[in-house]
């Protein structure tokens, strides 16, 4: 049997979930590594050098995992 709490905890873990070639994915981590992959072609356009485009992705990437993780752990 399912009690309430197990279903609003399979709910919410579903909504926070992306499904890549049949495994399940956090959100968060899908999310941290487009904004790291956006900031780095952004930046690499903007200075063409390598060094300022490889940490800003990596900041961006960082932060934004950490942000949305956050947020995804308060909804389970």
């Amino acid at each position: 049997m399912t009690t309430a709490g197990n279903f609003r905890s399979t709910v919410a873990r579903a909504a926070c979930d992306v499904s890549i070639a049949g495994v399940p994915w956090p959100a968060y981590k899908v999310i941290a590594l487009v904004v790291g992959i956006v900031a780095f072609l952004v930046v690499g356009a903007l200075t063409m050098s390598a060094a300022p485009a490889v940490l800003s992705a990596a900041g961006a990437a960082t932060a934004s995992w950490v942000g949305f993780g956050i947020f995804c752990a308060d909804r389970r």
